[in-house]
This record gives C-alpha cells, sequence and structure tokens, in this order.
C-alpha cells in the first residue's frame, strides 16, 4: 500500500478543482452566492478525491500472480476486467485482474472476494443506507433522499434490487440472525416484569379475495364477487420489561420492547414459532422474581393459542383494560343511547369503577342487570347487551385491574397496540399500497430490527452472511 500514491490521486484532484474556483471567481467579498459556489466545488471535489484515493487504496492490494489455486483448481491470470461499483462517495469504475480455470469457467476476482463484494454492486455502507432508508420510505422516496443527502445518488430501481437480495438473505437466515443478535443481550437495569402481548392487523395484499364491507347503494358502483386485492391479518407480537413503578397505580416504565412481526400467513404458524423464541429469549433472562404477564384483547382466537399453549401456564393473564372499557362504552350506548348524557356518565362510573375495585367487573354486571331486569329495551339491544354481557362474564378472571395497578403492574396491551400502527401500517398502508407477502414481510423484518433497537447488531450479522452467499 502507497500512502503517497493516495495522498497524490487525492490532492490532485481537490487541487484541481479548487484552483479553477479561484480562477473564474471575481469578487473577494464574502457573499451567499460566493458561499453556495464554493460548497457545490467541494461537494464535487470532495467525493472525487476520494474515490480516486479509495481506487488507489484496492489497486496497491491487487493481485499479481499468474496463477491462482482456488478451491483445489488452479486458475489462470486471462484479463483485466472493469466494474462499476456504488460506493459512499459515488459511483466508480475499477479495473479487476480475471482468473479462469476451464476454458467454459467461469472468471474469478481475487479482488472482489478479498473485499467481500462478490456479486455485488453496491458497498456494505451504501447497502446498509439504502436497506435502513426503505425500512421507512419506499425506494423512490429514499432515491428523492439521498439525492438530497448523500454523496451517492442511486436510481430508484437499483435500489429496489439491492433491497430485494437483503431480504432474501434475511429471509433464508432469519433464525440465525436472531439468535446472535439476543446472544449479547442482557436483562435491562432494575426489571421487575416481563410483559408479553400479540395482535393482528390488516394489511392489502395484491392478491384476489373475497368483497367485504358495506354493500354499493347505487347501481353500476361495484362488481359482486372477487376484487382484485384483499385485506389480510398480518400479525404482531411484542416482548415488554418493565421496571417497577414509582408508586401503586402508576403504570411502571417500559425498560426495552423486541418485536416480531408477519404478513398475513394460514394460523400464523411461522409468526407463533418466531414470537415464542422470542418470548423463550426474554424468559431466559429472567430471574425468578420477574413476574411473567401476558395482556391481550378479548379476541378468542388470541386466547385459545395461550390457553392452549403450556409455556404460558405461569404467566398473569390480563385482558386489555382499554379493549375493555370499549365493549363498556357500547354498553353504556346500549343502554342509555348514542352521545347522551346518561350513557357518559354510566361509563365513566363503570371505567373508574372496572379499573379501582376490586370486583369491579361484577358491580358492573349487577348495574346492567337491574336495566335489563326494568325491561324496556328493544330487542336489538337485548341481542347486543347479551353479547357485552358475555364478553365480560367469559373474561372475569383476567380483569383484575385493580390488584395488577396495587402490585404496579401495567393492565394494557399499549406497545403492541403501537407497534400494529407504527411498525406495520405506517410503513405498509399508505395510500395505493398493495403487497406481495414476501415483498411485504421483507420491510417487516428489517423494520422489526429497527423498532426493537437492534438495527446495527442485526446488519453485522447480514453483512457477514451476503459476504458468502
Amino acid at each position: 500500500m502507497n500512502v503517497e500514491t493516495m495522498l497524490d490521486a487525492g490532492v490532485g484532484i481537490l487541487k484541481q478543482f479548487i484552483e479553477e474556483f479561484v480562477n473564474h471567481t471575481d469578487s473577494d467579498e464574502l457573499t451567499p452566492e460566493l458561499a453556495k459556489e464554493c460548497m457545490e466545488m467541494l461537494r464535487k471535489a470532495v467525493p472525487q478525491a476520494a474515490t480516486a484515493m479509495f481506487k488507489c487504496f484496492l489497486q496497491s492490494l491487487e493481485e499479481t500472480r499468474d496463477i491462482l489455486v482456488v478451491k483445489g483448481e488452479a486458475m489462470r491470470y486471462k484479463c483485466d476486467v472493469e466494474k462499476e461499483y456504488e460506493t459512499f462517495f459515488g459511483k466508480m469504475t475499477l479495473s479487476r485482474r480475471g482468473y479462469q480455470g476451464k476454458a467454459d469457467g467461469a472468471f474469478y476476482f481475487p479482488l472482489d472476494e478479498a473485499w467481500g463484494m462478490v456479486g455485488q454492486y453496491a458497498t456494505a455502507e451504501v447497502r446498509e443506507a439504502m436497506t435502513f432508508s426503505c425500512a421507512h420510505i419506499t425506494p423512490e422516496e429514499t432515491a428523492a433522499l439521498l439525492k438530497k443527502t448523500a454523496l451517492f445518488r442511486p436510481h430508484a430501481t437499483a435500489i429496489k434490487h439491492v433491497v430485494e437480495a437483503v431480504g432474501d438473505v434475511v429471509a433464508a437466515h432469519h433464525d440465525a440472525i436472531d439468535i446472535q443478535v439476543r446472544a449479547h443481550e442482557a436483562l435491562p437495569h432494575a426489571a421487575a416484569v416481563l410483559a408479553v402481548s400479540l395482535d393482528g392487523v390488516n394489511v392489502l395484499l395484491n392478491e384476489k379475495g373475497k368483497k367485504t364491507g358495506r354493500p354499493a347503494e347505487r347501481p353500476g358502483v361495484s362488481e359482486p364477487g372477487e376484487t382484485k386485492t384483499a385485506y389480510k391479518n398480518a400479525m404482531v407480537g411484542s416482548v415488554s420489561f418493565y421496571g417497577t413503578p414509582a408508586e401503586p397505580g402508576k403504570t411502571p416504565p417500559r425498560l426495552s420492547c423486541h418485536y416480531t412481526a408477519r404478513m398475513p400467513e394460514d394460523h400464523a404458524l411461522t409468526f407463533k414459532t418466531r414470537f415464542e423464541a422470542e418470548v423463550e429469549a426474554a424468559e431466559s433472562l429472567c430471574p425468578q422474581a420477574v413476574i411473567q404477564m401476558i395482556i391481550l384483547d378479548g379476541a378468542r382466537s388470541l386466547w385459545a393459542y395461550v390457553n392452549g399453549n403450556p409455556r404460558y401456564d405461569g404467566y398473569v393473564k390480563v385482558v386489555d383494560f382499554f379493549h375493555a372499557t370499549e365493549h363498556l362504552s357500547k354498553i353504556a350506548e346500549w343502554l342509555f343511547g348514542k352521545a347522551t348524557k346518561a350513557a357518559k356518565d354510566w361509563y365513566a362510573k363503570y371505567r373508574a369503577i372496572l379499573r379501582d375495585d376490586k370486583g369491579g367487573v361484577t358491580s358492573m354486571l349487577r348495574s346492567l342487570d337491574y336495566y335489563i331486569q326494568k325491561g324496556r329495551l328493544a330487542k336489538s339491544a337485548l341481542a347486543a347487551l347479551t353479547t357485552e354481557r358475555g364478553y365480560f362474564v367469559r373474561n372475569k378472571e383476567k380483569m383484575n385491574y385493580a390488584e395488577l395497578r396495587e402490585k404496579g403492574l401495567p393492565i394494557g396491551s399499549g406497545p403492541v397496540e403501537a407497534a400494529c400502527k407504527t411498525l406495520v401500517k405506517t410503513r405498509l398502508g399508505r395510500s395505493g399500497m398493495r403487497w406481495s407477502r414476501i415483498g411485504g414481510q421483507r420491510i417487516l423484518d428489517f423494520r422489526t430490527y429497527v423498532k426493537s433497537n437492534r438495527w446495527d447488531a442485526a446488519w453485522e450479522e447480514i453483512e457477514k452472511l451476503q459476504r458468502v452467499a
């Protein structure tokens, strides 16, 4: 490696740009326009200088032997082959020595092998920037953003190809990546509670499905039968550690949260396997003093999964308080009418009782039964109230909110509710978006690492895998 050669290559380019700028500048007085011109000159000069220096660095370490033995096969130098790369400083064309064994065999480029760039167009830094950005915004928006903020300016199509390639690596090695990432994690300081939750969220798929929703009220607005797209339920899980609250009745501070997300699939089998692996990893960190909880809404399918899984036998099982209050609100409306003062007063009273009083569900049901027995309700109201009553009776043992708050335990599934929106809907639910299951999962995998504060650790593993892909 020749330091002087690298310096000469870079400094020579910088000197040329600076001299041209000075020679074409008429004024010695600083103005906003002059400062802008200087900045623009440096914006062009620095990437070119850095690229020239990087090329010198690579070429100084290029293989020079005429014959190599690669995996037991003798390979001879044939010719130099140019290749264009997308680097942190922009596009770079590099001439590499190409070797070949058999006459019809594939070429071997020692420089690409040594540099970790076999089969790659963009350098690792660029691939990470593209992928990280596309976890948040579209490839087109990423291209526009990089044009304004970065020294490299790839086209949206190139970004898509990189994201697909990285996503394929993650899909093929997801479990191995997660194991390595978790291996370096520790129990958060002062953790007192492990709370796990899972929930579903609709994603619009680019595949046929039955038309749902309210039928059209005018002729010719829509056709019956199947539509070109269909909403299906993606799954999201959260595994959170909470600390000790400052005082009883206050929500304890959330110390960390790791997410699992999966595009729609039959019976959510892959999701459950990955979610349980996340739960198991969290359990392995827990001393006996850490309380384990599972907090869900009242969906019967989710509780059937939990109640039928021995893994959760020792968990404190809780129906999310805020979902319970939604059902309480429906009861108030059926009893007293929508937006009436009586409905608002009854709801406010029993919401507080449900949250703060031991036996709050029993008190609320007693009031509900009183109004039902008065016999002044319509049949439709009675049918709806019977359904809502069944919800509270069925979940009564999971609604001990006053006791939980007294112990300083969480009563809401806020992390997973938020994740349904921020992890899935914010990125996959934008106007006009339709997703394939594979394409959507790529983005969810990336976003899961980002939202779980695991991106850096995950990318380190992904980059290793890309070198040998």
